[in-house]
């Protein structure tokens, strides 16, 4: 389990002897992803590219994603609460976790009620084969990260428009999936924790999340609107991708009197997905499941 918990670690890693401990990522072959939906159906794979999949142990990881989709994971009608969860993985905006902070999330949310959808978004582009991809991954990770207290250089515009287009869709289709449109939030997971973020400032009034959950993202103070949707934030205090000497985000919600809850786990370093065992990062979903259910997210409309 503790390799599962550092994959969203690997490139930085790279850069570093820890390397020699950590497993070896190995092509794979894509999966089918047969409910997976374009977000644009006219967009194209520019000519001779191809995505790059990867399995780390059980785990697989996708590169060079051009054609964003989602893919829904609904619940049984019978335990379907109306809420829906557009859920971000990770990767450094050059890979994306898949399974660690993608299906497997989506499936316990799915599990509890709440229909979820997988964003597959645009990354920036690395090269194909797997060890010269890794390698690069760390080299630009190393430099991205070489001042806690500026944001990681290495960001990716078009995520942020695939996150909002995800929110479109799935509110466009809210009846066929069951979902209320006004409760249609998001949750992300490192780089996936910043394309939720950006959506939410980027976004204006009905397109942005209706709430959020931030899952070991930069910390780091941004420019907060009144109108703000409320954030569930977690993070882990021994974080080595992101020190944290304050939790300044947290205060910027604060400030703009926004509603903001705030889990800092005392152990479990960046990656640690739904939860590191032997850690009370196990409490993850479940918390941010209850967050949701206290304000209401949870209630079937006529309750």
């Amino acid at each position: 389990m503790k390799r599962l918990a550092l994959l969203p670690l690997l490139p930085l890693l790279l850069a570093s002897p820890a390397i020699a401990q950590m497993p070896t990522p190995v092509p794979a072959t894509a999966p089918a992803e047969p409910n997976a939906i374009p977000l644009y159906p006219d967009l194209k794979a520019p000519k001779g590219t191809t995505e790059n999949w990867v399995r780390f142990g059980d785990d697989l990881a996708v590169r060079n994603v051009t054609v964003p989709t989602i893919t829904p994971v609904l619940p049984d009608p019978a335990k379907a609460t109306g809420a829906a969860v557009v859920v971000a993985p990770g990767g450094a905006f050059m890979l994306l976790a898949m399974d660690h902070e993608g299906w497997n999330v989506a499936r316990w949310l799915a599990d509890h009620g709440v229909a979820a959808f997988v964003l597959k978004y645009r990354l920036n582009q690395t090269p194909a084969d797997t060890a010269e991809a890794s390698a690069y991954m760390g080299k630009r990770m190393a430099e991205s990260l070489s001042d806690p207290n500026v944001p990681p250089t290495i960001s990716e515009p078009r995520a942020t428009l695939d996150a909002l287009a995800a929110l479109k869709l799935v509110g466009a289709n809210a009846s066929k999936w069951g979902v209320d449109p006004s409760r249609v939030g998001m949750i992300g997971f490192s780089a996936g924790a910043m394309t939720v973020m950006n959506a939410t400032l980027d976004g204006k009034g009905a397109d942005r999340p209706s709430f959020i959950g931030y899952v070991y993202g930069s910390m780091l103070a941004r420019n907060v609107p009144a109108d703000a949707p409320p954030m569930f934030a977690a993070i882990a205090n021994d974080d080595s991708l992101f020190p944290n000497p304050s939790y300044a985000l947290v205060e910027s919600w604060r400030r703009a009197h926004v509603p903001v809850e705030l889990h800092a786990y005392e152990r479990g370093d960046h990656g640690f997905g739904m939860g590191k065992p032997g850690t009370t990062t196990m409490g993850l979903l479940p918390q941010f499941l209850s967050w949701m259910d206290m304000r209401g997210l949870l209630t079937k409309a006529g309750q």
